[in-house]
């Protein structure tokens, strides 16, 4: 048996989802870790506390539908492989509908305390200016979408490539008993009962068709926070500002975070409402609830006055508004190989978004993986890729190089971040169910998922088996 006091240990820069998880796995498969957090050290433009893991924008980990959602299955995946992120989600729930979301405290707080508490993990509390030292041996940065200034220039100095960028915005969030409830009431879409729920999960605020016209002529003439040294970074799709949206085209809303469908006004149950703003629960309490899609740049000075428009919410009290900051990327499928290594630095690793993977889910697999990856190689154990039909698989082909097509140039940069997305798996051929006349659109797009859902649970829980015949093993 290997003898643990003998093996170096893993350094591990940052100490977000991805830094967290990649500690975590490779502390259980045996290496010593020593886990470098900057905070409360230096602080960054979007963490308010020093824990571990915490939840900067959203609490939702999204959809937790393991049997037709891609990122579901991405939870079940980590659940399999004993994750410390989606553990703590688990045990530390909201009602949301069908999505995981959390007490973002509770959450990070138990995540800490696991983390502190691990007797091969040490948590060391400073900024690592520079790249690792060679005699790190085994180093994973997974300093995330902020990485400190000098850390990012030394990154930038030895790939020898520009760091790409996209704005990422944060929703607001405001205190229950400030909701006006004669107006809004509770329901999720279509009364889908997810985790922790009873298909009530969500307050709506109904507005009819003036008051929407009104609601987005605000904010498109509210004032905007400007970054002149930000200019041309994009922003990423999945989490735009509210008021990019709605200067997209006056229904953009309404066929987006605001959409009515689904949902029926017990207060006016007669009523159709034109267009209906949702807040998700944010605390254990329920006393914090956020608003969903509503991330924003709107100043400060106008963001109550223009939310306040909102039905219900005339007299909403905020306790965070909403904010923008700037997140980068590396050039994955350039600087990276299979394994998350960077190719001209054998040793050092990236994980999280940092690696152009975006979400809290996503990042944390990544930081899974890249945890096994460098544990494996100190165990001197081989340890396989995932296969691509998993979810881990499909979304590690993307960063390392899955988007690339025949028709991009070379040097061409279109590498941009990405959710985990039933797109990214291998294409699924399924057959007509037998005594099935029509079999097309949403009932096989539906068997689709369900196939793909399928495939991956399986091969996944094949994968992480063999790893562990192989390390037991040794």
């Amino acid at each position: 048996m290997t003898d643990n006091t003998a093996l170096k240990p893993i350094h591990i820069i940052g100490g977000g989802m991805a830094g967290s998880e990649a500690a975590w796995q490779a502390a259980n498969n045996g290496v010593p870790v020593i886990l470098h957090e900057m905070r409360p050290i230096r602080g960054t433009d979007a963490h308010q506390t020093d824990g571990l893991a915490e939840l900067v924008c959203s609490n939702s980990f999204r959809s937790d539908d393991h049997q037709a959602n891609a990122v579901g299955v991405l939870h079940q995946e980590m659940r399999l492989a004993n994750s410390i992120i989606i553990g703590c989600a688990d045990k530390h729930q909201v009602p949301a509908g069908s999505a995981l979301a959390v007490d973002r405290d509770g959450f990070s707080n138990a995540v800490t305390h696991a983390l502190e508490n691990h007797p091969l993990i040490t948590i060391s509390r400073e900024e690592v200016c520079g790249l690792p030292p060679e005699n790190w041996h085994q180093s994973i940065i997974a300093t995330g979408p902020l990485t400190a200034p000098d850390l990012a220039s030394a990154i930038q100095q030895e790939t020898g490539a520009e760091s790409l960028a996209f704005f990422d915005a944060i929703a607001p969030i405001l205190h229950f008993d400030s909701i006006n409830m004669d107006i809004c009431w509770f329901q999720s879409r279509y009364d889908k009962v997810g985790p922790g729920g009873n298909g009530k999960d969500y307050i709506n605020c109904p507005m009819d068709e003036q008051q929407y016209n009104a609601f987005i002529d605000a904010l498109i003439d509210g004032e905007k926070t400007e970054f002149k040294q930000w200019e041309g970074t994009p922003y990423f799709d999945g989490c735009l500002p509210i008021e990019i949206m709605a200067e997209r085209g006056r229904e953009t809303l309404r066929h987006g975070p605001m959409k009515p469908m689904g949902l029926t006004n017990v207060h006016k149950p007669d009523e159709k409402a034109y267009a209906v703003v949702q807040l998700r629960q944010d605390n254990a309490l329920a006393t914090l609830f956020n608003m969903v899609g509503f991330q924003t740049k709107l100043k400060y000075g106008v963001q109550k006055e223009i939310f306040q428009l909102i039905p219900g919410l005339e007299n909403a009290e905020f306790a965070r508004l909403g904010g923008l900051h700037r997140n980068t990327y590396i050039n994955s499928p350039q600087l990276l190989d299979k394994t998350l290594q960077l190719k001209s630095r054998p040793g050092l690793r990236f994980a999280g978004q940092i690696t152009g993977c975006e979400g809290y889910v996503e990042s944390a697999a990544m930081g899974l993986l890249a945890g096994r990856f460098a544990s494996a190689e100190i165990l001197g154990t081989p340890f396989a890729s995932p296969p691509a039909t998993t979810a881990f698989g499909a979304l590690l082909g993307h960063i390392t190089g899955g988007h690339l097509t025949a028709n991009d140039e070379p040097g061409k940069r279109s590498f941009q971040p990405m959710n985990v997305n039933f797109g990214l798996f291998p294409p699924i051929e399924i057959t007509k169910p037998e005594g099935v006349k029509r079999f097309r659109g949403k009932e096989k797009s539906l068997a689709k998922k369900h196939a793909t859902a399928a495939r991956a649970l399986a091969d996944c829980e094949d994968w992480l088996n063999a790893g562990e015949s192989t390390i037991a093993a040794q």
